[in-house]
């Protein structure tokens, strides 16, 4: 699940778009480049998250696996995500 899309299913943080960062047996580590950032990855439970199709994992797979991934791509990412779907959740609004 490494470098795919997932939308949080359950908590405050509902509805909200992520990027898989890291992954255990029950846990996965979320990020958006804004609130959430590399070097501090939202922990969430397996069963509250929705995975997301996007074309775009080869790209963030391999971003992850040679650790040059950073906060502004995620933030693209993410950016790029929303503007497609025309998802409620503003991903540039700074908090």
């Amino acid at each position: 699940m490494l470098g795919l899309l997932a939308t949080s299913k359950a908590g405050h943080d509902k509805n909200q778009v992520y990027v898989i960062m890291k992954e255990t047996d029950d846990y996965i580590y979320l990020v958006d480049g804004i609130n959430r950032k590399i070097s501090n990855p939202k922990k969430k439970n397996k069963k509250h998250i929705q995975i997301i199709k996007t074309d775009r994992v080869d790209e963030i797979q391999s971003k992850i696996a040679d650790d040059s991934i950073t906060d502004e791509f995620v933030k693209n990412i993410m950016k790029q995500y929303c503007k497609s779907k025309n998802t409620i959740k503003a991903v540039d609004q700074e908090v």
